[in-house]
């Protein structure tokens, strides 16, 4: 016999959360190559608020949702990241030189731009992508070992 969990607080209180966590993760990646933060950081606790997510509404209700290929996400940061880094290169300036400049943006004024921000990017998607694709895993498999032992 299953018995049903009272979750109605935890999944109130999620789909709050989440974009609670999500605007401190991208706040942590914009705001990481002038402050403490940056694109580690930001993806842990980006990676936090999926978790959050998946732990309230269970993995196949999630992977409706939001149908994200996490091991694609690792891909698309590693080539950001290595891209931004030998970007150097074709500058003539040693591997991960930075720069950064400042522009007239639409709506947000005077805006700073860094090469720096792209490869906090690149981290932030290989962040995200690692620690939800482990974390997933072994949900997948203990989900397996359990419908396994059921039989």
């Amino acid at each position: 016999m299953h018995s049903r969990s009272n979750d109605l607080i935890l999944k109130t209180t999620t789909n709050i959360i989440v974009f609670v966590i999500l605007a401190f993760s991208i706040n942590m990646l914009f705001s990481g190559h002038n402050a403490p933060g940056g694109g580690f950081i930001g993806g842990l606790m980006g990676a936090g608020a999926f978790l959050l997510l998946y732990v309230s509404y269970g993995l196949q209700p999630v992977h409706r949702i939001l149908p994200i290929n996490f091991t694609y996400m690792i891909a698309a940061g590693l080539l950001i990241a290595i891209l931004t880094g030998a970007g150097s290169f074709v500058l003539g300036v040693p591997f991960l030189s930075h720069s950064f400049g400042y522009f007239q943006l639409p709506l947000l004024g005077k805006t700073e731009l860094a090469t720096a921000m792209l490869f906090d990017l690149g981290v932030y998607l290989t962040v995200i992508g690692v620690t939800m694709t482990i974390i997933l895993s072994i949900a997948e498999d203990k989900i397996e070992k359990e419908v396994g032992e059921g039989n």
